[in-house]
């Protein structure tokens, strides 16, 4: 029951998400902001990419994602709420003008996650598909996208919820109760869908 009724929480959260990813300012960023964030998106290269397309395994891609998440990222590695050893480094360093506009760099880009020939959306994990959808690409401002992403990137950040290395409202609560089969068969679904990070149309 108390699954159901975070898998319920998730879809209620989503429709809300659409509805204000729908009432969005759509104009284009600013040209000089985004090539502000271009220049601080270098020292991301290595890992990330300069599109936000991971470079190695253990890394996260970003292009695509909602801006309001990123900044959230950044701001939670730059004070201490989320650690990693070499995000917190990075993101220690960074201003507050700096991290707005490397967000607005890597959330410029376009992001689509496609599913392999033989699977259907409706084999996707439940209590995933509400703030992430079946096809990995998040309907909230403040979930991140999954599509593509290793296995061992999604099976750490599931255990760092489960054990309180990294704490959320909706994804505690859900980490605590999933076994490590539930996490390795959410980790295998999201990490099989090709992931295409472009440049928008006109760029």
């Amino acid at each position: 029951m108390r699954r159901f009724m975070i898998a319920l929480l998730g879809g209620l959260l989503s429709a809300g998400g659409v509805a204000a990813v729908a009432a969005q300012d759509k104009s284009a960023p600013d040209a000089n902001a985004l090539q502000d964030g271009r220049k601080v998106a270098g020292m991301c290269r290595t890992c990330h990419g300069l599109d936000g397309l991971a470079r190695i395994p253990i890394a996260p891609h970003i292009g695509g994602e909602p801006v309001d998440y990123l900044i959230a990222q950044l701001n939670a590695f730059k004070t201490g709420e989320r650690e990693h050893e070499m995000m917190t480094v990075v993101a220690s360093g960074l201003s507050d003008d700096q991290i707005s506009k490397v967000a607005l760099w890597f959330s410029h880009f376009e992001v689509s996650g496609t599913l392999p020939a033989d699977t259907s959306e409706n084999d996707a994990p439940e209590l995933c598909v509400g703030c992430h959808s079946a096809n990995g690409i998040s309907t909230l401002e403040d979930a991140p996208n999954l599509a593509g992403e290793t296995n061992i990137y999604i099976e750490t950040q599931l255990k760092a919820f489960r054990t309180g290395k990294r704490v959320h409202d909706v994804m505690t609560p859900i980490a605590k109760d999933l076994t490590d089969a539930e996490m390795q068969a959410a980790a295998d679904w999201y990490s099989n869908i090709a992931i295409e990070i472009s440049e928008p149309p006109g760029k």
